[in-house]
């Protein structure tokens, strides 16, 4: 999971070019959106964290940040559970320096972990999209960068708020946590979460590189380049239509977390959750 956490934010970080504007431009808007639903243990808890704090800590990610066009991205990072729970732990941060890296991965691993309920990762995208509103900075490419270790279950249709994010022209990836540890609910594990984040989650055009060893990846995950030298960038005009790059259908249904949930508790209590 780290080694995925770090190659997931390396793949991120493709540089863009952009027009001239009065905030200072970045080559990536990139917010981290972290579930703290009562099914992540502390395993797992731990496992998210730290894969993230690794990442900025990779020289080979350090060297990708500050190689990009404008040599600095943006980041955030938030924690998220039930359709109305959302905590930011970091604002939007400059990093265009070494130091400014190490800061920021300093700052990530000194902050404590939280556990709430619930999990909304329609919630999750519904926050992020004025959170890229009010950055402060100038980034062509926005990215929303979701882990989780199950569907949603809480709020709106996770396709709905899809839907929303990406006429906001904001990328959507996603880290989903696979394992067959029992949940703490008693919740059936997920085998096919990585199909169900495939579909139903993530969103934006698609890219494919094959550049500087780093390989291809095909699966969903964004990948990016650190310089506009690459071959195989596919370009995406200001004219393009974000909510047309959406994945194939999941046969189980995008609302499939909510009609477990309701089973669930129905079987188990005789009642719905509120």
């Amino acid at each position: 999971m780290a080694k995925l956490l770090r190659l997931s934010v390396l793949f991120l970080l493709l540089a863009w070019p952009a027009a001239a504007q009065d905030r200072k431009q970045v080559d990536l808007a990139l917010a981290m959106a972290i579930d703290i639903s009562g099914s992540i243990d502390p395993d797992e808890a731990h496992l998210q964290r730290e894969g993230y704090v690794q990442a900025f800590r990779d020289p080979v990610i350090v060297k990708a940040i500050l190689g990009g066009a404008n040599g600095r991205i943006a980041v955030a990072y938030y924690e998220w559970s039930d359709a109305w729970v959302q905590r930011i732990l970091i604002d939007w941060t400059l990093l265009d320096s070494e130091a400014a890296i190490e800061a920021f991965a300093s700052r990530l691993a000194a902050a404590p972990i939280s556990i709430a309920r619930r999990t909304s990762i329609s919630g999750a995208i519904r926050y992020a999209i004025p959170l890229f509103g009010r950055s402060p900075y100038e980034a062509e490419r926005k990215v929303l960068d979701i882990s989780g270790d199950g569907s949603n279950n809480d709020g709106a249709l996770v396709t709905d708020m899809r839907h929303e994010a990406l006429k906001e022209r904001i990328v959507i990836n996603g880290l989903p946590i696979m394992n067959d540890r029992p949940n703490p609910f008693g919740f059936p594990s997920e085998e096919d979460l990585d199909k169900y984040y495939l579909a139903c989650v993530t969103g934006g055009p698609r890219y494919d590189f094959d550049i500087g060893g780093l390989g291809r990846l095909r699966d969903g995950t964004q990948l990016a380049q650190s310089n506009n030298s690459g071959s195989g960038r596919r370009v995406v005009r200001s004219d393009d239509d974000y909510t047309k790059f959406v994945r194939p259908e999941y046969e189980l249904g995008c609302d499939i977390g909510e009609r477990r949930s309701r089973e669930f508790w129905q079987r188990r209590f005789g009642v719905t959750p509120d």
